[in-house]
């Protein structure tokens, strides 16, 4: 009966996002399915009005700072595996043994990740994943693609997400309800954390699809060019008549960006905001602490494909 249901509902969403493929009528070349993503960008939007916000909203009110801040560095602890999988793949060896330094140091003193002790030791936080490691060895972006409940992706880091089922510890936790809660656990952390980003982007007076689009592949093209050069030249031209716009100065008098070892970014460059779950985005000096959407990967065990699976 639950597989048939959630069936039902991916047949639902399917027809949902056949519905508004035709909405644009001349999609430009580096967002050709363009209709298709306003309109998974509008229900992953429904989604998060009415089920992730209001849930973040009380778990911020019922929960203390300390606490928050604990489950925070818990999954943070966790995505180091990410990054130190990563680095090695992409051969950067220095960085990945940080990354491993980072989950014993942490794991063990600091309480299985409740603390972050080995950001007080100096060791830097890096962020990676397979669909940087993917691009790293040249492999192309390809179309800016919306998922449901995944939100702001690419053909390339809709792959890489994939990839990372099977990297993410979550995975093979047993029993697979224990499974299920701590990733449903970091989901809600990970909204709580962009509820202020939120915020931001709804005062925004632009096309929200644009700027959730446009943030997401400027910081895409900043991580893969590991915070060098001028990422925001990269930027695909979607035709709109004017440049993206300068999304450092959406947060007046917020601190400069940072790059995400530390140090700060590039002059003239300031990395562009995070993108969280059904699209929130974080504000450009936001701190890489707060674990990634892109590392946010489902538990297993469940009867549907893993891509449609709740992230």
């Amino acid at each position: 009966m639950f597989t048939m249901r959630m069936r039902a509902a991916a047949i639902g969403v399917a027809a949902f996002a056949l519905a508004g493929c035709s909405t644009v009528q001349t999609p430009s070349k580096d967002d050709p399915w363009e209709g298709l993503n306003r309109t998974m960008f509008t229900f992953n939007d429904k989604v998060d009005q009415y089920a992730l916000k209001p849930v973040a909203q009380g778990y911020v009110k019922v929960t203390p700072q300390p606490v928050r801040d604990s489950v925070t560095n818990f999954f943070s602890n966790i995505g180091d595996v990410y990054n130190a999988a990563n680095n090695i793949l992409q051969l950067k060896i220095a960085d990945g043994v940080e990354d491993i330094m980072r989950i014993v140091i942490n794991t063990v003193f600091g309480v299985g990740g409740l603390f972050d002790v080995a950001t007080l030791a100096k060791l830097p936080k890096h962020n990676q994943d397979l669909g940087l490691t993917l691009g790293h060895y040249g492999v192309p972006a390809g179309p800016y693609l919306v998922l449901p409940l995944f939100g702001p992706s690419t053909v390339r880091d809709a792959v890489g997400t994939a990839g990372n089922y099977f990297i993410n510890p979550l995975t093979y936790v047993d029993p697979a309800a224990l499974s299920w809660g701590l990733y449903g656990l970091n989901v809600v952390s990970t909204r709580a954390n962009l509820l202020g980003a939120s915020d931001i982007l709804e005062g925004a007076a632009i096309d929200k699809y644009s700027f959730v689009r446009n943030g997401y592949l400027q910081r895409r093209r900043y991580q893969l060019s590991d915070g060098k050069g001028d990422a925001s030249s990269n930027l695909p031209d979607y035709g709109e008549g004017a440049p993206p716009p300068k999304y450092e100065d959406v947060d007046q008098g917020a601190a400069p960006a940072t790059a995400a070892s530390g140090t700060p970014a590039a002059a003239g460059l300031a990395p562009a905001p995070l993108v969280g779950p059904t699209g929130a985005v974080a504000p450009a000096g936001a701190s890489d602490t707060t674990v990634p959407a892109d590392q946010m990967v489902p538990p297993a065990r469940v009867g549907y494909p893993s891509l449609l699976r709740l992230r």
